[in-house]
């Protein structure tokens, strides 16, 4: 009765809202499906956790929740010899209490039946019941070190498991009776599903998985990436912009800042650099290292460091400097792919290498211009550094080449004008302008045909040029040409940047942008080219749209999820059309933490103007 009269229902699968549609005659367009939240997990490696809690050399199961009859525990042990014979290394975890419900009807009698049960099959040293209730952090630490997830509810009516979708988050490979949310996830090549207490079709799907590694491998990331929107962060989201949807006023959804969370990064950190790659969370360090990375990090630490004057910044800001120098060859050029064993790749032969070596030079143009805050042979070897670089900067015609060495030479320049310097920006900065001219008409105010990745470093790097010489053409083209680049990548709601799907041609630009294949680093360029422009030219708008670009990070986008994973402090790699790239690489961890850091310097300023205009209110009135 109550789902026949309801004007909007939630529920948490698609079986549910088929059920309601179908056997309760329930409109479609009134239900919602929201799936069971699940926590964000920071992955942790297997071997470390079953060493922490004294599984070395164990296959470990695990089933969790409030123990009771349903739970059908007994199926699992009845299938162990089985398991065991072929795996005498296995063990069988059994987490978590009694249900309250039960204790107080009849007692441990389940659990005590269980114990019996053990003993009389020779398994004690392959089950351990842990009867406690877990905190959050070890229960999800718990599942992480699980091989195997046994779900075995014998209700074929129950809809929705939190267990079952909390073991999914933290990339258990499933073995599950068949009940509809089983069998709606686990579609996605998750884990495998088996009858109603039927205890040799478990010890058969068990057995298969303990026995073949990538299986569980593969299981593990799919259940991962199956589960990825189901994160509470993303559940929130959904909620609150089904608020929306319902309420007769409009309302306005503000994204709540994150804390500045190095965590990530410096794990993807070796002594020599940062790591290029990461499997979800993990440093994939057969990935090696490159110089554009290490040139980031550089910048985002030293800008860190001026924010926070972190002491524990300073280490990695000398490793990423070095990582520079060891990136610099006898005749003044640099490479960019440097393998795990620190030797340089084939790929620097095959690979374009100007817009390295110029985000090389930014790198050093800014840790100099903050020189005044660090040791001082910091700043000698970053002047040194570009120096040599800047011998052969005038060779450069890739044009965001061009634009971070011109930011590289603005910043170094805000410690001591150099002549030399002043006179290399102008001639990069003319190129530029001469490729805008050329392109320049009536509807496509750009420097090249086509916009392809990180795009806003062209204006802003103008608006520098600007800024260092004062010439007024820099200043009107720098403006022109972000202005429409902006136009082409914000609503009134939200930004979308260029995909990397296609990119956005000049004789294409009224063909509506291709969904998906946004990168973070282009979303964090353009907020950080927002407050640059918000300061010269003082307007708010470019502050409005610094918080509204931010706010993609933070579910704000076409997928409505998070690209940002605070329990980490890592960012999504990407956003595609109907999914996120979970993987937490350098390039775009650290663009989230330059956008944060822009962000956090934004609002710094914002309120120190508005407790200087409160402070002169207040002696006006007095």
């Amino acid at each position: 009765k109550i789902a026949a009269v309801a004007d909007a229902l939630v529920v948490m699968t698609q079986t549910s809202s088929d059920i309601l549609a179908a056997e309760y005659d329930i409109a479609p367009q009134k239900i919602t499906v929201i799936p069971h939240g699940t926590h964000l997990v920071h992955h942790t490696s297997k071997t470390v956790l079953k060493a922490k809690y004294g599984f070395e050399g164990r296959k470990v199961l695990s089933t969790f929740g409030l123990l009771s009859a349903g739970k059908s525990i007994e199926t699992t042990l009845d299938a162990l010899p089985a398991i065991v014979t072929q795996h005498p290394d296995a063990l069988f975890l059994v987490l978590g209490k009694t249900h309250p419900t039960i204790v107080k009807q009849e007692g441990e009698q389940y659990r005590e039946g269980l114990e019996k049960k053990v003993q009389e099959l020779g398994l004690e040293h392959h089950v351990q019941f842990v009867n406690r209730f877990l905190s959050l952090h070890e229960l999800l630490e718990y599942l992480q070190l699980t091989d195997v997830y046994l779900f075995t509810s014998k209700d074929p009516n129950q809809a929705v498991s939190g267990t079952f979708s909390y073991a999914m988050s933290c990339g258990c490979p499933i073995v599950s009776t068949p009940i509809p949310h089983a069998i709606e996830v686990l579609r996605h090549h998750a884990g495998i599903t088996i009858g109603f207490g039927n205890a040799a079709e478990l010890s058969t799907a068990v057995n298969r998985l303990l026995g073949d590694e990538e299986l569980r491998r593969s299981f593990s990331l799919n259940a991962i990436h199956t589960m990825s929107a189901t994160s509470w962060e993303n559940s929130a989201l959904a909620h609150a912009r089904l608020f929306c949807q319902w309420s007769n006023k409009p309302i306005h959804l503000q994204y709540r800042l994150p804390q500045i969370n190095l965590q990530h990064l410096r794990e993807m950190s070796t002594d020599f650099g940062m790591i290029q790659f990461a499997r979800i969370n993990q440093p994939d360090k057969q990935s090696g290292y490159t110089l554009d990375d290490n040139a980031r990090a550089l910048i985002a630490f030293g800008q860190h460091y001026s924010l926070t004057a972190e002491e524990s910044d300073v280490a990695y800001i000398r490793r990423y400097l070095a990582f520079i120098g060891h990136c610099l060859q006898e005749d003044g050029s640099l490479l960019n792919y440097v393998d795990i064993q620190q030797n340089f790749t084939e790929e620097n032969g095959s690979q374009n290498l100007e817009d390295a070596s110029g985000r090389a030079i930014w790198a050093l143009g800014y840790i100099i211009s903050i020189s005044d805050e660090l040791p001082s042979d910091v700043g000698a070897t970053a002047n040194a550094l570009m120096d040599t670089l800047l011998k052969n900067a005038h060779t450069i015609y890739s044009t965001r080449a061009m634009a971070f060495v011109i930011k590289g030479i603005y910043y170094r320049n805000k410690k001591a004008s150099i002549v030399e310097d002043h006179f290399l920006l102008r001639e990069l900065a003319n190129r530029m302008v001469q490729m805008y001219r050329h392109e320049k008409d009536a509807n496509w105010h750009w420097f090249e045909q086509y916009m392809t990745y990180a795009n806003s470093i062209l204006p802003e790097a103008l608006l520098c040029a600007w800024l260092a010489t004062g010439k007024p053409v820099y200043k009107e083209i720098a403006k022109a040409s972000f202005d429409f680049l902006l136009s082409r990548i914000f609503t009134p709601d939200n930004i979308s940047v260029i995909s990397n799907k296609g990119w956005l041609h000049k004789e294409h630009k009224n063909i509506p942008l291709a969904r998906g294949g946004e990168q973070p680093i282009d979303v964090a360029y353009t907020i950080m080219a927002l407050e640059k422009f918000s300061l010269v030219f003082k307007d708010n708008g470019y502050l409005q749209k610094m918080d509204l670009a931010f706010s993609w990070f933070l579910g704000n986008n076409h997928l409505n999820q998070i690209m940002y994973n605070p329990c980490t402090g890592g960012c999504y790699d990407g956003l595609e059309e109907n999914y996120i790239n979970l993987n937490q690489g350098a390039e775009s961890s650290l663009s989230y933490l330059l956008a944060r850091l822009t962000v956090e310097r934004a609002n710094t300023r914002k309120n120190l103007q508005q407790n200087e205009l409160l402070f002169t209110e207040y002696n006006r009135k007095n």
